[in-house]
């Protein structure tokens, strides 16, 4: 598993959010809220952000590799912190790394935010689902 962001939640707790993949699909898990029961990501979501909020990651940056997720694909998604000669504190990124494609990396919270986003949809569109089959 691979975390994406540390944040507090409404009730002022630390929460995370975090990535892993099950049989070869990326799910969403959080820790602690109900809400946030793994949930599966549509196929090509993870691409899709980091095309969206990437850019070309530079391989001579000065950085520490946090954690690394091996993606189906042979990909890798790796969390790591890099401390510009400009800011005070450092930022977490996230370096996507896709067979055949150029390395390209995006703020966590950015890609975290938009994966949450698409994980709330896939629950709405599942619970909508289960009403409808309840007739409700």
């Amino acid at each position: 598993m691979l975390k994406l962001r540390e944040f507090s939640d409404a009730a002022g707790a630390l929460s995370a959010l975090f990535l892993r993949q099950a049989d070869g699909v990326l799910e969403i898990v959080g820790d602690g809220d109900a809400e946030k029961e793994p949930t599966p990501l549509p196929e090509g979501a993870l691409a899709a952000v980091m095309a969206r909020y990437g850019a070309p990651f530079d391989p001579d940056a000065t950085i520490s590799v946090i954690a690394t997720l091996d993606l189906a694909g042979g990909g890798t998604l790796r969390h790591v912190r890099h401390l510009a000669g400009y800011d005070v504190i450092a930022r977490d990124y996230l370096v996507y790394d896709a067979a055949g494609r150029e390395p390209v990396c995006a703020l966590s919270v950015a890609v975290a935010r938009a994966l949450d986003h698409l994980a709330a949809v896939v629950r709405a569109r599942r619970a909508q689902g289960e009403s409808l089959r309840r007739g409700g």
